[in-house]
Order: structure tokens, then C-alpha cells, then sequence
């Protein structure tokens, strides 16, 4: 049973999430208990997720916001393992780094700044970008079957994955064409605490020029500039949620 305080905080994250969702991101309470939430992740543009719909729950111990929430993802994604347990700096795994003022908002908002990563931690599954793609692409014939989401989530079950509230066009709007993070900056490390992304390094597909004829390296291969292009809008999205987090 939640306490006053865990009531009171996590009733003012559901209005908060409400006026202002995270991108790609959407969470709603149970309504039998408040301390358990679903949540829906969608992937977004030029990841391996891109398309995806992916579910899963945060369970907040009584204690909130002074002990953090379990996380767990239940929709399969190629990242984590599912209906298994998250461990990163924002979990229960991690209660001495835990800060309160963290919200639902800066939890999911860590938890796919930390899917878009590369980082293996428990709970998490080292899949190939085609993997991550399949699992997206059946993401949310996945969800139409589980009662849960059903239960959670009715108007999102739809014939083909419906976009959460804030799918991010109001922050690419404002980007410009080169914005993705300093080398130094990792892709998601809250302040004071253990940092589990160590850089902001997309992988993608090697692409290799052939130098036998005179004319290779006077035209860019096509594909290379299309690998060059999501690298860098999916480092953009890596900064997006920095900023977004940050604020």
C-alpha cells in the first residue's frame, strides 16, 4: 500500500506526465494500485527500435520517492530480457544512487536513452540491429495479445501501433543540422551517480569503397551517405533526451 507521500507524489507525476509527456514516451498508473505503472515506449527514427511499440512496468516500493521503482520491459525488443528485471543507475538495483527528485518522466526518459545505448547490464540481451528491428516490427502484434496491455492501454490497441502523445517532431523541429553530443558527453549519465552509458557512439553496418577503379573516390556511395545520415540523427536523439532529461 502506497503512503501518503508515495500517493500524494506519484498523482502529481500522472497530471505532470499528462501536460507534458517525455518524446516517445507515455505511462499511466494502475488503477487499482497506484504504485504500479505501465508504460509504452515507442522507438524512435533511424534506431534499430524505430516503429516499435514496447511495454512495460515500473513498480515503486511504498517508500517513493525517497527508494527507487523496479523496472522491468515485457514487450520482447532484442535489448532486454523480458518480464525481467532492469538493473541501471535509476532502479532498485541501484538504491545508493538514487536521487528523489527523479520523476516517472526522468526514469523512462533514462531507461531509452540506456536502450539506445550499447551497455550490458543485468537484465539486458546482446542482439544484432536486424534482431532489434524483427522484434519491432512484431512489437505490437505482440501487445494486442497480451491482457495486460489490453487492460492498460485500450486505446492503443489498434489495428497498426498508434503514435504516443509526444512522438518528438516538437524538439527535431528545433534541431540543427549537426547536433549530436560532444565525444566527451556519454549518452545518458545522471549526475552523481554511477554512469552505465560511456559514450554516444552509434554502431551501424561497415561500408567498404572498392579503390580499383580511378573514379571510387571521386563519388560517396549512396548507402554510405544513408548510414552517415542515421548515425547522425540517431546521436541527435541521444542528445534530445540528454537536453530533455537535463531539464
Amino acid at each position: 500500500m502506497a503512503t501518503k507521500a508515495a500517493q500524494k507524489r506519484l498523482t502529481k507525476e500522472f497530471v505532470a506526465m499528462q501536460k507534458d509527456p517525455p518524446p516517445f514516451i507515455w505511462a499511466v498508473p494502475d488503477e487499482k494500485n497506484i504504485l504500479t505503472w505501465n508504460y509504452i515506449i515507442r522507438g524512435p527514427p533511424d534506431s534499430p527500435f524505430a516503429g516499435g511499440e514496447f511495454h512495460g512496468l515500473l513498480l515503486f516500493p511504498s517508500e517513493y520517492p525517497f527508494k527507487p521503482p523496479g523496472i522491468k520491459m515485457l514487450t520482447p525488443s532484442g535489448r532486454f530480457h523480458p518480464d525481467k528485471k532492469i538493473c541501471f543507475s535509476m532502479s532498485d538495483f541501484h538504491p545508493g544512487s538514487w536521487n528523489p527528485a527523479w520523476s516517472v518522466a526522468t526514469i523512462l526518459t533514462g531507461l531509452l536513452s540506456f536502450m539506445l545505448s550499447d551497455e550490458m547490464t543485468t537484465g539486458s540481451v546482446n542482439s544484432s540491429a536486424a534482431q532489434k528491428r524483427h522484434f519491432a516490427l512484431k512489437s505490437h502484434a505482440w501487445n494486442l495479445n497480451q491482457a495486460r496491455f489490453k487492460e492498460a492501454f485500450p486505446d492503443y490497441c489498434t489495428p497498426y501501433a498508434k503514435d504516443v502523445p509526444n512522438m518528438g517532431e516538437q524538439h527535431k523541429q528545433h534541431e540543427t543540422p549537426n547536433l549530436s553530443p560532444p565525444t566527451s558527453l556519454p549518452l545518458f549519465t545522471p549526475p552523481n551517480t554511477m554512469p552505465f552509458a560511456s559514450t554516444a557512439t552509434p554502431t551501424s553496418n561497415t561500408l567498404a569503397a572498392s579503390t580499383s577503379s580511378p573514379d571510387a573516390s571521386k563519388a560517396k556511395p549512396k548507402a554510405a551517405d544513408d548510414a552517415s545520415g542515421a548515425a547522425e540523427v540517431a546521436m541527435s536523439w541521444g542528445q534530445v533526451l540528454w537536453e530533455k532529461w537535463r531539464s
